[in-house]
């Protein structure tokens, strides 16, 4: 900033700067972050969990945060994006950090960013240290925002490091194979520390790659496994934890997610003890926004923010295990650089009527690009376009009957925007 500039005076005027400092969104490469860093003295002297993957890195930081403060630590947590507020990215102690903190934050970072350029992602995880050091909490758990060996987290160095699963995303950043992916998620692993990696079938780029720099990995199926029962699991380590309670995010896929937090804890178990009472409590109250979310009943609204078709497959196999009287209703919308047909493709079988939308975002699909998409893989698909995505939802909870469902997904952008417009007025038809 020039010596007559004015810093912003609100989070939100915060937020607006910083979006408009670098002319990329996403910029990979640690060199940039890791010259603010060293100006800020950002060296935190508690541990750090890092928490990548394709999906579920975002339930299995929630998993992290709830258990170790039921066990009585002081945990911070930050994760992106966010849903609602920017704040819900940075937490201590399960509560979001306020705006005025965050303001102190951000000026930190722009006192010594210099003549810098930092992304808004880069910022936020500089700020998020900057808080977390401040608030002297005892472990901090950080997901990932994009691949790994590139991202802004990875510039602070983990006690344990998490891969849940590698799959096709983010092409256009880290390679359009299992194995170019694997390979950059794998960058988050360091030399003598625990590397959590949950797939069922681990890329070799990224088993050799833990090989090469001497990590301690453990795969599932291999170090820790999973036994699901119906209304309980084993978890099966070093320790073996019987007749675990199921978490209370919803979800099949969750206990994946769940088996990868507990071999984390297990790992760090020298360093921050755990004891079962608080893995059970963490699994029992553990909260997160758009994850197979139940907001509505009769007719049932759920809120996921599947945007891949990894991500789709899991959640058509929810859909499929808890499937409705009556039919299904998906108000969609999607980014446009991301697999739309893969998503479709996934869950085609599992929606009877689709309300078609685009998404506040620069990045959104076209309703007409939706309706081309399907068009070729699914020609005989039930759908209706839409203005915007309240109008989409609100038809859908007008046409919907009381033992249909609405399911609304796509990406996270999709979530808040229906979120905003929560509760809506449901008046549904008889049925």
């Amino acid at each position: 900033m020039g010596p007559e500039s004015f810093l912003p005076e609100d989070l939100a005027g915060w937020l607006r700067y910083i979006e408009a400092q670098h002319p990329k969104s996403i910029s990979m490469g640690l060199d940039r972050v890791a010259a603010v860093k060293e100006r800020m003295g950002l060296d935190p002297q508690f541990p750090i969990i890092i928490v990548g993957g394709t999906n579920g890195k975002g339930s299995t930081c929630a998993m992290l945060e709830n258990i170790y403060h039921h066990a009585g630590y002081r945990v911070a947590g930050y994760s992106s994006p966010h849903i609602l507020r920017y704040n819900e990215r940075v937490r201590v102690g399960l509560e979001e950090l306020d705006d005025e903190t965050l303001t102190a934050a951000f000026a930190a970072v722009e006192a010594a960013r210099q003549d810098v350029q930092l992304t808004y992602f880069e910022y936020g995880t500089l700020a998020a240290m900057w808080c977390f050091m401040r608030q002297k909490v005892e472990l901090a758990v950080m997901e990932v925002g994009l691949g790994g060996r590139l991202d802004a987290v990875n510039v602070f160095e983990p006690d344990c490091a998490v891969v849940t699963t590698i799959d096709i995303d983010h092409i256009e950043f880290l390679g359009n194979s299992r194995e170019s992916i694997g390979f950059e998620k794998a960058g988050i692993f360091r030399k003598h520390v625990p590397a959590i990696c949950g797939d069922l079938s681990p890329p070799q780029s990224l088993v050799e790659h833990a090989r090469n720099i001497g990590a301690g990995l453990q795969l599932r199926n291999r170090d820790f496994e999973l036994d699901r029962h119906a209304d309980y699991w084993d978890f099966k380590g070093a320790m073996l934890m019987h007749d675990l309670p199921l978490p209370a995010l919803s979800g099949e896929f969750q206990l994946d997610n769940a088996a990868c937090a507990l071999a984390a804890i297990e790992a760090m178990q020298g360093r921050l003890p755990v004891n079962r009472s608080a893995i059970e409590a963490g699994l029992k109250s553990v909260s997160l926004t758009g994850r197979f979310q139940v907001v509505a009943r009769q007719p049932q609204i759920l809120l996921d923010v599947t945007h891949n078709p990894h991500a789709a497959h899991a959640l058509a196999g929810n859909l499929r295990r808890t499937r409705a009287k009556g039919k299904t209703i998906a108000v969609f919308a999607m980014l446009a650089d991301k697999d739309i047909a893969g998503v479709i493709a996934a869950l085609k079988s599992e929606i009877d009527s689709w309300y078609l939308s685009s998404v506040d975002h620069v990045r959104s699909a076209g309703v007409s690009q939706l309706v081309e998409i399907f068009n070729k893989i699914n020609a005989d698909a039930s759908l209706a376009c839409f203005e915007s995505l309240s109008a989409a939802f609100h038809q859908a909870c007008l046409d919907a009957g009381k033992n249909d469902r609405i399911i609304v997904f796509g990406s996270f952008f999709t979530v808040a925007e229906v979120m905003h417009v929560l509760p809506a007025p449901i008046t549904h038809r008889s049925s």
